[in-house]
């Protein structure tokens, strides 16, 4: 990146005066996926220059912030620095409002991906991290469904309330749901800010209706850190999570879910995965292999300028 632009992003980042450094945090003992507490420390950093450990769980090939913000620290920061950061990062507005129309082409988009997979008798859906609601409001419109949105940002869910949907504010872990049952849920652009991708995948299966549907996708980790060559490019504080197809398909399966489908989104960096409810498998992970050539690559990535792109 050239300098005057790495300077001008620097002096936006820090004129927003959030102290990164001085939230609560909490370490994480054991991994998420396979329980294991063996990691290795692949990044001190983050895209924004804010103090963020990221560790690799040499098991299973999991990528996590370590230690990483507490709940508190998460919903205080979605509420008011998030977007003013993303903002920031880009040099150009992106708020609640300006956000809609690209949230509008990515909701047709999902919409194509999941009709083969929709039928009359789905009545209900929920979206976890629904943002403005623009996404649940088109596929509720095109597929006939009732819609409810939870998000941690209030602005984002008074632009989902303004809708006419049914909006929750918080995170979907802290949230009882008491006994609703959903025919169809998504996490569109989500999973990577939970802060337990296991144990919300399985209040998912546990909220899920018998012959529901399931879309996810996940900001592919591989794919960010290849595109910038850089594992400190690809690593940012609100992602708490980073997942490849891997580590994605092990957490579905141990949850109790089928991957019908799945594919490379259209900016490819996301990987859209369809699924239905079936009986967890708990036992399984990513393979040895896949383990140790994705700690190969990250190595490759540090320790060197990226490949050529001339002939």
């Amino acid at each position: 990146m050239p300098g005057s632009v790495a300077a001008n992003r620097r002096e936006r980042i820090d004129a927003l005066q959030f102290d990164c450094a001085a939230q609560p945090r909490e370490a994480v003992s054991s991994c998420n996926l396979c329980g294991s507490s063996q990691f290795v420390a692949i990044a001190h950093s983050d895209r924004y220059g804010f103090p963020a450990a990221a560790h690799a769980c040499v098991r299973c090939g999991l990528v996590f912030l370590n230690p990483r913000l507490t709940a508190d620290a998460y919903a205080r920061f979605y509420e008011s620095v998030y977007r003013p950061l993303v903002s920031a990062f880009h040099g150009r507005l992106i708020d609640a409002r300006t956000i809609q129309d690209e949230q509008r082409a990515y909701a047709a988009d999902r919409a194509a991906f999941l009709r083969p997979f929709m039928s009359p008798q789905l009545r209900t859906l929920l979206d976890i991290g629904g943002s403005t609601g623009v996404v649940a409001s088109q596929i509720a419109r095109e597929f006939g469904l009732s819609a409810t949105v939870i998000d941690p940002a209030p602005l984002e869910v008074a632009e989902a309330a303004r809708l006419g949907l049914t909006t929750l504010t918080g995170l979907v872990e802290q949230h009882d749901f008491g006994d609703a049952r959903f025919d169809v849920v998504i996490l569109c652009q989500t999973i990577d800010h939970l802060l337990d991708v296991a144990d919300t995948l399985a209040r998912i299966r546990r909220l899920l209706a018998p012959k529901g549907v399931l879309f996810i996708d996940i900001a592919d980790f591989r794919a960010a850190y290849l595109r910038c060559w850089s594992i400190e490019g690809a690593i940012k504080i609100d992602h708490p999570y980073y997942l490849v197809e891997a580590t994605m398909t092990a957490y579905l399966r141990r949850a109790g879910f089928e991957v019908l489908r799945s594919e490379y989104e259209s900016d490819h960096l996301h990987i859209g995965y369809v699924c239905r409810p079936v009986e967890p498998e708990a036992g399984i992970l990513p393979d040895a292999e896949s383990v140790r050539e994705l700690l190969r690559e990250v190595r490759l990535v540090q320790n060197t300028s990226g490949p050529s792109l001339t002939p």
